[in-house]
């Protein structure tokens, strides 16, 4: 059974503190404290991007070492396995892993950003010598047994855990929620066609 992570842009607020959770949470179990998800903010609506853990997960299959597995119905990346060859992230549908690594002046507890690339540049294209990089994407949290930490964090519950049934039944209330709107649209624009 499939599970995900179903994301409400109209009850996000752009505030980051999932990123922040999910960092903090990866960090104290010993992985890569960078964040699993991705925050898209436009002018007139924000929303989390992360892993879909599809039924066909391309990442799984391009992954040349095995480092990506299903477990739980979670697509999961071990990261000792993971060579960094970022193939996982060119065929991602959408953009849910990126690689990432700790930097040698980050191991002994101090960060220096010192980038050798600039900051708009795509993590694909990325980097930095001496520093081992891996794939990084969301694992829902399957080292916690709470569950997702983004999920729990989220102050406006913009984030919700779903599983095959509930996210078919969101998406069968969509359609409905969909279809009535446009029949209302249809109905609207026929009554200012009529003379």
């Amino acid at each position: 059974m499939n599970r995900s992570i179903s994301i409400n842009p109209e009850k996000c607020i752009g505030c980051g503190t999932c990123r922040a959770a999910c960092s903090e949470g990866h960090k104290e179990a010993g992985l890569q404290s960078e964040p699993r998800l991705s925050l898209v903010m436009t002018r007139d609506i924000s929303a989390a991007v992360t892993c879909h853990h599809c039924e066909g997960a391309p990442c799984l299959a391009v992954c040349p070492v095995g480092a990506i597995v299903r477990e739980d119905g979670a697509i999961q990346v071990n990261e000792q396995t993971c060579i960094g060859c970022k193939l996982c992230a060119i065929a991602c549908p959408f953009g849910a892993i990126h690689p990432s690594g700790t930097s040698i002046a980050g191991v002994a507890g101090i960060k220096y950003n010192t980038p050798s690339y600039p900051a708009s540049m795509s993590t694909l294209l990325t980097w930095d010598a001496g520093v081992y990089t891996c794939a990084v994407k969301c694992d829902l949290c399957s080292f916690d047994d709470k569950g997702p930490h983004c999920v729990a964090a989220c102050p406006t519950d913009a984030l919700e855990l779903v599983d095959e049934k509930t996210g078919a039944a969101q998406m069968r209330e969509r359609r409905e929620r969909a279809a009535e709107e446009s029949e209302v649209m249809m109905r609207a624009t026929s009554t200012i066609r009529r003379p």
